[in-house]
């Protein structure tokens, strides 16, 4: 709004109250005034959309203060259809819409995508992750540090995602799948003539290796259960408008975040008594994480300098939630998708079942270690092109904390919410970006090195996902095992494998699936009690 608006608006404002005060109007004679300087607002608004829409793509008219909210919460996958449609109809590459006063901006160009991811600073873009996110996650979790410290934190996250603990990290995880893949096939037999949905499945297999890889002995069977109602509160919340009332979905998910929170700083307290013991080695990320800060106290101490400022349990605890969030919504998209994929083409299918019987079988009871899962090359390029054709998060808002200069005829105003999309960036430069194809990632053709600018399910630039490892090792973890150990056949519906938001995409169907046993017997891991048959 520039100087003469706000003048003008003083004027009209200055107006009413004189008339108020002269001639001792009643409410009846007020409500002309009233209407008036409402539609003067409204107005005001309209324009402000118009000044910062300029002359890109989007929609001419926006509906008072909401915006296009509802057609965003009623059917996201329409709305951004639509913002994408938008982009593509000029050579711009992107386009604009207004929710809830907040005026935003769609990318799908990659080339604009990568300014927006390299430019996280104050003076330039702040990541969010939602476009309520602070309002959700507080203000002070990963996702909004930035500068030297994000790069500290960042430095001491690394030990958690080394070749020793990722190793660590797949034992569990096996574990877990295995558990759960064997309850999955008990519920399809229960009702063999119907398909069930694995999605909720999925996403509670998913939250339980998270429950365990990250905190797993610190979390009792109470604690557990208590975590994944709050989890379920949490999930609702994020596809809900911004209402922070008592009794809406919003307010039950902000208050489940701080006792999510709270949940983990508590681990986070026993981890570092233990590792401070030194008696044990690490047997979750936690442990990791603790392991070496105490490291890093004791060298300090011995050099006689000043230990750099590390967390308290409270942050940390935050930072383990949002990489809960990062690992569980994510994952779970990715599991389902893996499936529908493996299904539609049976062809991939055969050759993964080809790879990995000829590296690991059920019956060696045997866990896949490391060494086999690197030797899965095939495998971990059907995984690469299921987050490619299916980017779990396909897009990453950030709000713009001045006006940056997008390109040379436009700046994006300051307090806008920016959208890069990684989903649109998957479907540029690649050969034939609309079919799957899990050759492109061979290393024969080396797309992934090709046109590594245009593969953004993890991000780029300083805020790139730190457990990008452990993603992709989950994946190939999980098509081994299940392809393996499972039979199973989509339960296909005219547009079963479309697109919704929950709040990552997902089949429309859920992804439902009849499954039966296909090994001879269920392996029986080392330290597993009750699971092998």
């Amino acid at each position: 709004m520039n100087t003469t608006t706000t003048i003008t608006t003083t004027n009209l404002i200055k107006s009413i109250l004189s008339s108020i005060t002269t001639k001792s109007l009643s409410i009846t004679q007020l409500i002309p005034y009233i209407i008036c300087f409402f539609l003067f607002l409204l107005l005001l608004e309209q324009i402000s959309y118009l000044t910062k829409k300029s002359f890109i793509a989007g929609p001419s008219f926006v509906l008072p203060f909401i915006g296009n909210a509802i057609p965003l919460v009623r059917d996201p996958t329409k709305f951004w259809d639509l913002q994408s449609t938008l982009a593509k109809s000029t050579p711009l590459g992107f386009s604009a819409n207004y929710i809830i006063g907040n005026f935003i901006v769609f990318i799908r160009d990659t080339e604009l995508s990568h300014k927006i991811f390299s430019n996280v600073k104050p003076n330039a873009f702040h990541l969010v992750g939602h476009p309520f996110g602070k309002k959700l996650f507080g203000e002070h979790n990963l996702i909004y540090m930035m500068g030297q410290e994000h790069k500290n934190l960042r430095r001491r996250i690394a030990p958690n995602f080394t070749p020793k603990a990722l190793s660590t990290y797949t034992s569990l995880q096996q574990i877990i799948i295995l558990k759960h893949l064997k309850s999955w096939v008990d519920k399809a037999q229960a009702q063999a003539r119907e398909s069930i949905s694995i999605r909720v499945l999925a996403r509670d297999m998913n939250l339980e290796t998270s429950q365990t890889v990250f905190v797993g002995p610190y979390l009792g069977l109470k604690a557990r259960e208590r975590f994944e109602h709050d989890y379920f509160l949490f999930n609702v919340g994020l596809m809900k408008l911004p209402f922070d009332f008592p009794g809406t979905a919003f307010r039950n998910a902000r208050l489940a975040v701080d006792r999510l929170a709270g949940t983990l700083a508590n681990c986070t307290a026993m981890s570092k008594a233990k590792m401070e013991k030194g008696e044990e080695e690490p047997s979750c990320l936690i442990d990791f994480w603790m392991q070496d800060t105490i490291r890093e106290i004791e060298e300090s101490k011995l050099n006689g300098v000043t230990a750099a400022p590390f967390s308290t349990n409270a942050e940390i605890g935050g930072y383990l939630f949002d990489f809960l969030f990062a690992a569980q919504d994510a994952s779970t998209s990715s599991l389902l998708w893996a499936v529908a994929l493996l299904d539609s083409h049976p062809e991939v299918l055969a050759k993964v079942r080809e790879e990995v019987a000829g590296i690991w079988l059920p019956e060696s009871d045997k866990l896949i270690t490391a060494e086999q899962l690197r030797e899965m090359k095939y495998t971990q390029a059907v995984a690469r092109e299921v987050i490619r054709y299916r980017p779990p998060a396909t897009l990453v808002p950030h709000i713009a904390a001045e006006n940056f200069p997008l390109t040379e005829n436009y700046t994006i105003p300051k307090g806008a919410i920016v959208f890069p999309s990684a989903f649109e960036s998957s479907f540029q430069g690649f050969t034939e970006p609309d079919r799957f194809d899990p050759d492109r990632f061979s290393e024969e053709r080396q797309e992934d090195q090709i046109f590594k600018r245009n593969f953004l399910a993890f991000g780029a630039g300083p805020h790139q996902c730190v457990g990008q490892r452990y993603a992709l090792n989950h994946l190939v973890l999980f098509i081994a095992m299940f392809t393996s150990l499972i039979d199973f056949k989509r339960d296909r519906m005219d547009g079963c494998d479309e697109i919704v938001y929950v709040p990552t995409i997902c089949p429309k169907d859920d992804c439902r699936v009849f499954l039966s046993k296909r090994c001879t017997r269920y392996p029986s891991f080392p330290g597993v009690q009750g699971l092998g048959k």
